[in-house]
């Protein structure tokens, strides 16, 4: 289930400040290359645990 795009702008937010690894995503996905600094697809490692949930959020935000 897709939620409204967050409200802050992405530069304002860090992996720090997200608390869903959908909110990480949204975060991603709208340009905060930062947040996978690892590389290996998955954003937020805080919060987003697997490249699988990652995959299943991408997939629902159209992202």
């Amino acid at each position: 289930m897709a939620t409204a795009p967050l409200a802050i702008p992405v530069a304002a937010r860090t992996c720090k400040q997200v608390s869903s690894c959908e909110e990480a995503v949204r975060l991603w996905c709208g340009g905060y290359r930062r947040a996978d600094g690892d590389g290996d697809g998955i954003p937020c490692e805080n919060v987003c645990r697997t490249k699988e949930e990652v995959d299943r959020i991408r997939a629902a935000i159209g992202c």
